[in-house]
C-alpha cells in the first residue's frame, strides 16, 4: 500500500502552484506555472479561465514527478484561488467581461477596480448585508462586477450561464459539478452564511434582479463548507488531464488567503492546541501582491471598515473577521522597480545570485551603523501606503499613496531608506486594522504569517515593532498550500473534520518578538504621522473641493 499524500493546488494572481504533503504536514514536492494576465485599460485586469485550468494541469503532473508518488497515493485534493470573478456559457465555455470582446479573457481579476462607481451604488442602498462587509461594500467584490457587466457589457450578461468564483470554478471544472463554498459565497457574493439562503432583498435594490431567477441558478443554488468532497471526485476528463485517479476526492474550495489562514492559526504552541476561545487572540497575516488579516471568534464581532462577521468562511462553526490591504508586495516592488536604480539593483543581484531585498536590506544595515537602531533611518521620510486605495480600515478605494520627505537625490541610498518607510508604512496599515479590530472586541497577540514578505526579515521585524505583537513563522512556508491539502486529507475522510487537520498538520518553526523602550517610543510617534497622513489628504481634498 502507498504512503498516503493530499494535493494542495492555489491559483494566485501571477501564477499556478501545486504541493504535496504527507498526513504530518510535510512538504513532499511542489511547482508552479505563470499564467496570462491583460490590462486592456487603467483598473481593469483580467484573466483566462482555460489557461488557468491549462497551468494547473502542468502543475499537478509536475509535482507528481517531483515528490515521485504514484497518483494512487493521491487521497484527496484541495483547490484555493483568488476571489476573481468567471463567466461561463450554457456549454461551460469562457464568455467575454472584457471591453476587448476577446471570449479568452473570461475573468475579472480581484484586484480590478472598473466597478468603484457601481459599489458606491451599491452602498448608498443601505442594505443589511452590508453589515457583513464593515458597512462598506468594495470594488474588489463581486456584486459590483456583476453590476459593471450587466450594465457595461449586454451581450456578455446575456449569453452567460453561471457565473463562479474562481475556486468554485476550479471545483467545477474538476468534478463537474456545481457547488459553491461557504467561504466564497459569503466573503464575496452577500451570501448568508449563518441563514444558509441568498437574500433577494439585496439583488432587487442593487438592480440585479435577474440573478434571484431559476433559485439563484448563475450564482449558486447548492452551498457547502470546505473539507465536504464533492460529487464523486475527479471526472474521468479532469483526471485525464491533471494526470490522476478518476474518483480522487475533492473538496469544496476556498479563497487561497482563507487556505493559508487555516494553514497557519491552528498550529500547536509548545504541544498546545488552540480553544476556541484562544484562537480568537490570533491573527493571520497572509500576506503577497496584497495582504489578508484574519482572526476568528466564536460569537460575531462587527467592526466598521473591516470585513465580516463572516459565519463558518474559515474555521466551521467560528465567525470571520477580515481585514486587508490592497497592495503590499505590489506596492514595495512599485517603490523599488519605478525607481530609476531598480534595474542597476537587479542587475547586481543576479550578479550575486541573490535578491534586490536582500542588497536593499545590507544597504540599510550599513546606513544604520552609528543609530541605536535601523527604524531611525526613516525620521524624515513618511508613506502612506494607499497607492491602490485602502480596503481596510478606511474601506475607500479612492484614498491615493503620498511620500513625505523626498530630496532632490535618486542614489541606491535614498532607495533603500524609501524601501523601509514603505515596509513600515504597510506594518503602521496592519497596526491600524489590529485597533479596530481590538475595539470591535478582539484581544490580538500573536500574529501567525505566510507569504512572500515572510522571507524578509526586515518585514517581519518591523511588523513585529509596530504591532506590538509576535510574529509566528510557521515551519512550512507554503501555508496557503498546506491549508488547501488540509481540505483534500478531511475530503478523503482521512481527518474527521478541519479543526483536527490544523492540529495534525501545521507547526510552529520561529517566534519573533517585538522591541521595547526606544524603538516602541519611536513607532508610537510615527503611528501618529501615520495616522495624520490620511487626515491631510482629506484636508486637500476640502480645500479643492473634491466630494
Amino acid at each position: 500500500m502507498t504512503d498516503p499524500c493530499y494535493l494542495g493546488v492555489d491559483v494566485g494572481t501571477g501564477s499556478v502552484r501545486a504541493g504535496l504533503f504527507d498526513p504530518s504536514g510535510k512538504r513532499l514536492g511542489q511547482a508552479s506555472h505563470e499564467i496570462k494576465i491583460w490590462r486592456p485599460q487603467e483598473d481593469f485586469v483580467e484573466q483566462s479561465s482555460s489557461d488557468i485550468w491549462a497551468a494547473c494541469c502542468k502543475v499537478v503532473k509536475l509535482v507528481v514527478l517531483e515528490a515521485d508518488v504514484s497518483p494512487s497515493s493521491i487521497r484527496g485534493i484541495g483547490f484555493d484561488g483568488t476571489c476573481s470573478l468567471v463567466a461561463l456559457d450554457e456549454a461551460d465555455s469562457p464568455v467575454t467581461v472584457s471591453p476587448s470582446g476577446e471570449d479568452e479573457q473570461n475573468v475579472i481579476v480581484w484586484m480590478d477596480h472598473r466597478a468603484v462607481e457601481q459599489a458606491d451604488r451599491i452602498n448608498l442602498t443601505g442594505h443589511r448585508v452590508l453589515e457583513s462587509v464593515g458597512g462598506v461594500m468594495s470594488p474588489e467584490m463581486q456584486s459590483p462586477k456583476l453590476l459593471w457587466l450587466k450594465e457595461n457589457l449586454p451581450e456578455t450578461w446575456k449569453r452567460s450561464a453561471l457565473f463562479l468564483d474562481l475556486p468554485d470554478f476550479m471545483v467545477y471544472r474538476a468534478t463537474g459539478v456545481d457547488v459553491r463554498s461557504l467561504c466564497t459565497t459569503v466573503c464575496k457574493w452577500t451570501y448568508v452564511g449563518h441563514e444558509d439562503r441568498w437574500d433577494e432583498s439585496f439583488f432587487l435594490e442593487a438592480g440585479l434582479s435577474d440573478l434571484c431567477e431559476n433559485g439563484f441558478l448563475r450564482i449558486g443554488r447548492r452551498v457547502r463548507p470546505m473539507g465536504e468532497a464533492v460529487g464523486s471526485g475527479l471526472t474521468r476528463e479532469a483526471a485525464d488531464d491533471l494526470g490522476l485517479l478518476p474518483g480522487t476526492p475533492v473538496s469544496v474550495s476556498i479563497i487561497d488567503a482563507h487556505a493559508g489562514g487555516i494553514g497557519l492559526v491552528g498550529a500547536p504552541i509548545n504541544g498546545v492546541l488552540p480553544t476556541d476561545e484562544t484562537l480568537g487572540e490570533r491573527l493571520a497575516l497572509i500576506g503577497g501582491t496584497s495582504s489578508c488579516h484574519m482572526a476568528v471568534s466564536r460569537s460575531p464581532r462587527n467592526v466598521p471598515g473591516v470585513w465580516g462577521p463572516y459565519y463558518s468562511a474559515m474555521v466551521p462553526g467560528l465567525w470571520l473577521t477580515e481585514g486587508g490591504q490592497s497592495a503590499t508586495g505590489a506596492l514595495i516592488d512599485h517603490v523599488i522597480f519605478s525607481h530609476v536604480r531598480g534595474r542597476e539593483l537587479v542587475a547586481e543581484a543576479k550578479e550575486r545570485g541573490g535578491t534586490v531585498y536582500d542588497l536593499l536590506n545590507d544597504r540599510l544595515d550599513e546606513l544604520a551603523s552609528g543609530k541605536s537602531f535601523q527604524a531611525l533611518l526613516t525620521e524624515e521620510v513618511h508613506v502612506l501606503p494607499y497607492f491602490h486605495g485602502n480596503r481596510s480600515p478606511r474601506a475607500n478605494p479612492n484614498l491615493r499613496g503620498m511620500v513625505s520627505g523626498l530630496k532632490l537625490t535618486d542614489t541606491i541610498d535614498s532607495l533603500a531608506v524609501l524601501y523601509l518607510a514603505t515596509i513600515q508604512a504597510i506594518a503602521h496599515g496592519t497596526r491600524h486594522i489590529l485597533e479596530e479590530m481590538t475595539r470591535g472586541g478582539y484581544s490580538i497577540s500573536s500574529i501567525f504569517a505566510c507569504g512572500g514578505g515572510t522571507k524578509n526579515p526586515v518585514f517581519l521585524r518591523e511588523h513585529a515593532n509596530i504591532t506590538g505583537c509576535d510574529v509566528l513563522l510557521p515551519s512550512e512556508p507554503e501555508a496557503v498550500l498546506l491549508g488547501s491539502a488540509m481540505l483534500g486529507a478531511v475530503a478523503a475522510g482521512d481527518q474527521p473534520d478541519l479543526i483536527s487537520a490544523m492540529g495534525a498538520m501545521s507547526r510552529v518553526e520561529k517566534v519573533i518578538e517585538p522591541e521595547r523602550g526606544k524603538v516602541k517610543e519611536y513607532h508610537e510617534k510615527k503611528h501618529k504621522v501615520f495616522l495624520r497622513m490620511y487626515e491631510d489628504q482629506m484636508a486637500y481634498g476640502e480645500i479643492l473641493g473634491k466630494s
